[in-house]
């Protein structure tokens, strides 16, 4: 089987040290099974209220910036509130039966503070709901990276160390 590659396009940085050492941990643990790389695009400035306007205005620049690291070839998960919801195993269930669709690059998009804009959304082959709860999206990319490592171990059918 062709090695996994997996990209998470995020919109913003990840400032904090103890967001960047969960997110280095997964990435690290799944370095046997897959290639993850992040690609952090830089999120777009906003006013302290911004109006309607400047809140699809700042959206549809950061698509922009998004949809130039997207591969043709890729399968694209975006992480939206309104996208479906999975359990772990389900969640294994899909990534395993889009591999064996013969796809083996994904790019997960992570929104930043306004979410994502319609345009990324519409391109993609799945919206991915984590929660209804609203989560920080440093924090959505440790949960994610997470999730993607339970998968693999229940793809794999190996011992997840909790």
């Amino acid at each position: 089987m062709t090695m996994v590659e997996i990209s998470l396009i995020c919109v913003g940085k990840n400032k904090e040290k103890y967001f960047q050492e969960a997110a280095a941990e997964y990435i690290k643990r799944l370095s046997g099974s897959c290639r993850v790389s992040v690609i952090e695009v830089p999120e777009h400035r906003l006013p302290a209220a911004p109006s309607e306007k400047e809140i699809e205005f700042a959206l549809s620049d950061e698509a922009n910036r998004i949809k130039s690291f997207l591969k043709k070839d890729q399968y694209i998960i975006s992480l939206c509130i309104e996208g479906k919801r999975f359990d772990s195993s389900a969640f294994a269930e899909e990534l395993k039966s889009v591999f064996l669709s013969g796809r083996s690059r994904l790019a997960f998009i992570i929104g930043g503070s306004y979410g994502l804009s319609d345009l990324i959304k519409n391109c993609s082959d799945l919206r991915l709901s984590m929660s209804d709860m609203t989560l920080p999206h440093h924090l959505a990319r440790v949960v994610l990276l997470e999730q993607i490592y339970r998968a693999f171990t229940i793809i794999e059918g190996t011992k997840y160390n909790k």
